[in-house]
């Protein structure tokens, strides 16, 4: 079975951009997405993918994931998906012993930065660089899935109040 051990934080501030090793562009978009389980469609430039994960709240998930051609995923991103379309752009960082992903969302997700790190057991022990901010893992807003039938636009305000 495969898994997903991942926890994420918002960002505090911008000194992780001098340290990017790798970026890419992604668009996503959710087939199904509830209590139990999602299924998407992620499209770079060149591959696209088919992901299925349970919906656990927490740290720990179970996660499939198969390279499809790219001609189907966009295909399928644009006529089966839910709308609005994540757009992100992913930023590799590595830190320490581990490498962070950090997401600068667009479109309808735009202003929001999000950090995530993935271990490989439950329990692991990390650092977090300076600029990690406050643990959203287990915030459901800040699902990719969530952010799909209620974007950051709609709720932003609310945090700064």
């Amino acid at each position: 079975m495969a898994k997903e051990i991942e926890h994420k934080f918002l960002v505090r501030n911008n000194d992780w951009k001098g340290e990017i090793d790798r970026s890419t562009e992604y668009k996503q978009g959710y087939m199904v997405s509830d209590d139990k389980k999602s299924v998407r469609i992620r499209v770079s430039d060149h591959k696209a993918w088919l992901n299925i994960k349970s919906a656990t709240m927490g740290t720990y998930r179970q996660e499939f994931e198969y390279q499809i051609p790219l001609e189907d995923g966009l295909e399928i991103l644009n006529t089966l998906c839910e709308k609005p379309i994540i757009e992100k752009t992913r930023h590799l960082v590595p830190y320490k012993q581990h490498t962070w992903e950090i997401d600068v969302f667009t479109g309808d997700n735009a202003e929001l930065i999000v950090a995530e790190i993935e271990l490989t057991e439950v329990g692991e022990h990390f650092e977090k660089p300076s600029w990690v901010g406050a643990e959203v893992t287990t915030d459901i807003r800040y699902y990719n899935n969530s952010l799909c039938k209620n974007p950051y636009k709609n709720w932003k305000h609310e945090l700064k109040k």
